[in-house]
């Protein structure tokens, strides 16, 4: 008798799910930290915070590394952002979009439109995008994923199941926000935040040909104290309308429980791999805090007894683009691939792992062979 589970590992066997087209789209309007010298910015108790806006921009530099993020303008929408990510991704696979099996949309707020507070995810943003492209196959399913800011990576899991049960041989899978809409400007945090989207054409290959694609992949959600971490809230400006709410961050709470719970999930990412810490050619890390990525490298290879971190293992956009959740990731990975960080450069056979951690909370990662 063969079970489900048997089934669908005769199925996946000499499948393997790689990663065949990037793209990316960059909103170009650039917002530095000087634009915010002249802020004033509030507490959550809604008192005004009495040091200068200056020092509170230089000491967010110092802790964040961020100089610059980018804002989307004012005619585009998420769904608009993603559709050209996802052009530039079918165009650099080589492939023919009608034979497109899913799209996956991961986003946390839908389309915004500039100067509303309001998110529009009816119809679904893949959706959305799947007429912007021009797909006309029925069979084409699009659909959104929610997950905090670890959602593409969740949608690249999710096309690898569906994948290696046969029941999808390509997908698109898409990270698109417009964080610059939903944020308190009288809220430091909300220097953090920038718009943009990062799309991948992940496919099935069959055959011995090549040894790479998706290796393994970990998951986790805490949804105890951890839930209210990142949630939404009026703004810290007195007497600001309560009806109208905003992205809003427990900054201290959320930077301790991602740096004791990330590179666990990281560990066991790699153990179910099968793959030695020091074989990982990069790390590519949501891009929130640059201090804290560096601390996540820093524990991981402390769980190995290791303390010296190899050189240019990850790669950082956060500097001049800022936290744009979900498309931090596929951007980052479609810069290092168009070889737009010199430093960076991947070659074929390279190990490579994917880690994120956002709202929910949720933590994930992948192991993936270039």
């Amino acid at each position: 008798m063969i079970t489900f589970e048997g089934a669908i590992n005769k199925k996946s066997m000499g499948i393997r799910t790689v990663i065949t087209g990037t793209g990316s789209y960059i909103p170009p309007h650039i917002k530095t930290n000087k634009d915010f010298a002249n802020q004033d910015f509030y507490g959550e108790d809604h008192v005004k915070i009495p040091t200068p806006s200056t020092e509170i921009v230089e000491k967010f530099k110092d802790i964040t590394g961020i100089e610059e993020r980018r804002y989307a303008g004012n005619e585009f929408t998420a769904c608009d952002m993603g559709a050209i990510a996802a052009k530039h991704a079918i165009e650099d696979a080589g492939i023919d979009h009608e034979t497109i099996d899913q799209i996956i949309v991961a986003h946390n707020f839908g389309n915004v439109i500039k100067n509303t507070i309001q998110s529009d995810a009816v119809p679904a943003l893949a959706s959305h995008i799947k007429h912007a492209l021009g797909i006309v196959n029925p069979n084409c399913v699009a659909y959104d994923v929610l997950f905090g800011c670890p959602g593409w990576i969740l949608g690249v899991t999710q096309a690898d199941a569906f994948i290696k049960a046969g029941l999808a041989k390509r997908c698109l899978v898409i990270g698109t926000e417009t964080l610059s809409r939903v944020i308190d400007h009288y809220d430091r945090d909300s220097m953090i935040f920038s718009d943009g989207a990062g799309a991948t054409i992940i496919e099935a290959v069959e055959g011995s040909d090549t040894d790479a694609g998706i290796i393994a992949s970990s998951m986790q959600s805490h949804c105890n104290d951890e839930l209210r971490y990142i949630t939404m809230g009026k703004s810290y400006l007195p007497d600001a309308d309560p009806a109208v709410r905003y992205i809003k961050m427990k900054g201290r709470k959320v930077y301790e429980y991602a740096i004791k719970n990330v590179p666990l999930a990281m560990k066991a990412c790699l153990e179910k791999s099968e793959v030695d810490v020091k074989n990982v050619k990069k790390f590519f890390l949501h891009q929130a805090n640059e201090k804290m990525d560096e601390g996540f490298i820093k524990a991981l290879f402390k769980l190995y007894g290791i303390r010296e971190i190899p050189e240019n293992i990850m790669p950082m956009s956060i500097h001049k683009f800022g936290n744009s959740s979900v498309a931090t990731i596929p951007t980052l990975y479609d810069l290092v691939k168009r070889g737009e960080m010199s430093e960076h450069q991947l070659s074929k056979g390279d190990i490579v792992m994917f880690a994120s951690v956002g709202a929910g909370m949720n933590i994930n990662a992948f192991c993936y062979r270039v």
